[in-house]
């Protein structure tokens, strides 16, 4: 499609500009399968600046993958608590467990072998295929997407499955067969660093003299995403039940879905934002029947509001004290040895649980 020229001079300047400008992340400073492998589940959907500091702990607590394997799921997931998407966390114990297990520790060399891995999607793949076994598989993510779609004014629609198939032939082409590792690297950077998803500083763009869209002026339109990502409101009230000894109750999240195997309090959910008349005849009829209920209140004046990709909650948390004592109940100092949902971990380091 272009010329052996062409596509020279383009991952030559992006390649240049890499070397100069690339961050110091500890991820590329080795070609490690599992080091690399755990980089790329933590970075999917955050931010490098976010991971950075899980990425420290897990490879301390967990140096090699027989390490990660032999912990308990509730080890990983108290590690994980508050990087969300938390099936990313029981993913990656499942796969180390596997590696561990049925591979004697020695990951997949290349890409296609890497795909069965649960949890390893075609990008995790290519960027663990090239980064540690210098694979030629172009990775096509958010920021490969931004870059190639303005430098090529290309408007097919990202949201559809044959524009990553458009996308990945185009940037196999472009790509260096004899080094895809630092081309890969290089241009998820250039899109994280300088083709920025909001105004971009074109200026001092290297390629600002070649790019399509910035001659176009289509820059901020591109690329293009039609595909909306409908948003569900729910509304959770916690019941923060508490004895004459200061003890609580805590229940684990079993049904799949959001927060899968985390803990939380009992949880009633409403179709809105609900007062205390409504949490007091629930308690008391629905909730807690067999309990003596001494007091219920409310621990804080506003409702939080915790977003995550397709769901919003409207969370309310609620103290119930009670004149019985709690049948396995949890002390209120032993709670954050357990892995919560990060926005009732942060209640309770706040000490609200004490209103």
């Amino acid at each position: 499609m272009y010329s052996k020229y062409f596509t020279m001079n383009f991952h030559n300047l992006l390649i240049n500009w890499y070397l100069r400008n690339k961050r110091d992340l500890p991820w590329r400073k080795t070609t490690d399968p599992y080091l690399i492998w755990l980089s790329e589940i933590m970075l999917q959907q955050t931010r490098v600046a976010q991971g950075m500091p899980y990425f420290f702990a897990f490879t301390k607590e967990f140096p090699t993958v027989f390490d990660l394997a032999n912990a308990s799921e509730e080890q990983v997931l108290k590690l994980w608590q508050g990087l969300g998407y938390y099936s990313r966390a029981r993913n990656l114990h499942k796969t180390a467990q596997y590696v561990a297990n049925e591979l004697n520790g020695v990951f997949p060399e290349n890409y296609a072998a890497l795909l069965k891995l649960k949890g390893v999607g075609e990008y995790t793949a290519a960027a663990i295929a090239s980064f540690s076994y210098n694979e030629a598989v172009p990775v096509v993510d958010g920021n490969v997407f931004r870059v190639l779609s303005r430098y090529f004014d290309i408007e097919s629609d990202i949201g559809l499955p044959a524009t990553k198939k458009e996308f990945t032939e185009l940037a196999k082409e472009l790509m260096p067969k004899d080094n895809p590792a630092i081309f890969n690297q290089a241009i998820m950077e250039f899109g994280a660093l300088q083709c920025v998803p909001k105004s971009p500083n074109c200026l001092v763009c290297d390629f600002n003299e070649s790019c399509a869209a910035l001659q176009k002026k289509k820059v901020a339109a591109l690329p293009v995403k039609s595909k909306k990502t409908k948003v569900t409101n729910r509304f959770f009230n916690y019941l923060i039940l508490e004895d004459a000894l200061g003890n609580t109750l805590i229940q684990k999240r079993t049904a799949k879905g959001i927060w899968h195997n985390l803990y939380e309090f009992p949880l009633l959910e409403k179709d809105e934002i609900v007062g205390f008349d409504v949490v007091t005849k629930a308690v008391q009829n629905d909730i807690f029947p067999c309990y003596t209920i001494i007091g219920i209140e409310e621990c804080s004046e506003t409702t939080v509001i915790h977003k995550l990709s397709h769901q919003h909650l409207h969370i309310q948390f609620w103290k119930v004290k009670i004149a019985e004592k709690i049948e396995n109940g949890v002390i209120t100092s032993d709670l954050k040895n357990f892995p919560f949902p990060i926005v009732i971990y942060n209640f309770i380091e706040k000490q609200e649980i004490n209103c």
